[in-house]
């Protein structure tokens, strides 16, 4: 009996502690790497799904910038990019192997090229008529210099950087997954056989499925909803 009421109130105590916070857009290519992270590294979260035009005062309070995600941790610490909450998550727990000493430094490249360079003509191809400079033919072929670096990747290896998934496969594949909606049809036409098929089979990934989950919009008073579920 003692023992019992031990483990109840030690149970009471942990669903007291203050919880990780994240603050996320379901279609947000940013937001997909920072859950993917959290999901590869077995990392709960307290989930805030957020509304771009309504965004809550809570987060705005924490990250002035205003872009999604943004993590709030227990103890107060906030960090706000979708590439150091994915790390922080892996240095938390990495029971995948992510973290491979011997590819970190070529998957940190890829997915610094990936934010600077591919992201800029990614925004131009499908939003080309703010930017009418170019044609949207043009911008996509910009971005497929990218692709074409992927493509020669995985052309030796099932995944960016070998046999097993790294920190550039989930960094990066939220952003191909983005190009590739731009126009499904000119996607799948162009000559990237490899990096079509890694990107449909991390779109019928059960981790990615799960990164996808539907929320609700949060809002101040609502339950908890623990990611993953």
């Amino acid at each position: 009996m003692i023992c019992y009421l031990v483990f109840i109130q030690l149970w009471k105590t942990t669903m007291t502690l203050p919880r990780h916070r994240l603050y996320s857009f379901r279609r947000c290519p940013y937001a997909m790497r920072a859950r993917l992270g959290l999901l590869f590294a077995e990392q709960s979260v307290a989930l805030r799904e957020v509304t771009l035009k309504n965004k809550p005062e809570q987060m705005l309070a924490i990250s002035p910038k205003g872009t999604v995600p943004v993590l709030q941790l227990a103890d107060g610490t906030v960090i706000e990019e979708s590439d150091e909450i994915m790390m922080w998550a892996l240095a938390q727990n990495d029971p995948h192997g992510l973290l491979d000493k011997n590819t970190l430094p070529q998957a940190n490249a890829l997915i610094v090229q990936n934010d600077n360079e591919f992201k800029y003509w990614l925004d131009r191809y499908k939003y080309a008529d703010r930017y009418p400079e170019m044609t949207q033919s043009e911008y996509r072929q910009r971005g497929e210099v990218f692709l074409q670096v992927l493509e020669t990747l995985l052309t030796k290896n099932v995944y960016l950087l070998g046999d097993s998934v790294t920190t550039a496969d989930i960094g990066i594949m939220p952003f191909v997954r983005q190009f590739a909606h731009v126009d499904r049809e000119v996607f799948y036409g162009l000559p990237y056989p490899k990096l079509q098929q890694w990107l449909q089979d991390w779109l019928a990934h059960p981790l990615f499925l799960q990164v996808m989950t539907k929320f609700e919009p949060w809002q101040e008073g609502d339950e908890v909803v623990i990611f993953p579920c």
